[in-house]
């Protein structure tokens, strides 16, 4: 017996907050990530520049590695998707190689992905 190779073995949703994509993922990147954490960095900063500089720093070192790890994630992701040639949210990307572009279903998607497969083989 053969089992099917057609299956997806790599799936990311390419989205922002605005656009939310039912189903779960491989990765999820979303595009507006780095903005909203630098937002939660730069809340309620005082007007005086050095008193703000230092509330960031302290904010920053708080975080510590979990924050750099959100904000290096974020990052990647964001550069992931611009390597990909991704134009449009939200995408669904399938091995790296089939997007879906619009579909807010990500089990639809794959049936979509899997249905081109199996006509072009």
């Amino acid at each position: 017996m053969f089992a099917c190779t057609a299956t997806a073995a790599d799936v990311w949703i390419i989205t922002d907050r605005q656009y939310p994509v039912q189903g779960t993922p491989d990765r999820l990147i979303e595009l507006d990530a780095p903005m909203r954490i630098e937002a939660e960095l730069s809340a309620d900063l005082p007007s005086d520049s050095r008193q703000a500089a230092e509330l960031v720093q302290h904010r920053l070192k708080e975080g510590g590695t979990l924050l750099q790890q959100r904000l290096a994630e974020a990052y990647q992701g964001v550069a992931d998707a611009w390597s990909l040639g991704i134009t449009t949210i939200p995408a669904i990307v399938v091995d790296q190689r089939y997007v879906i572009y619009g579909d807010t279903n990500l089990d639809q998607a794959l049936t979509r992905v899997e249905q081109y497969r199996k006509e072009r083989p």
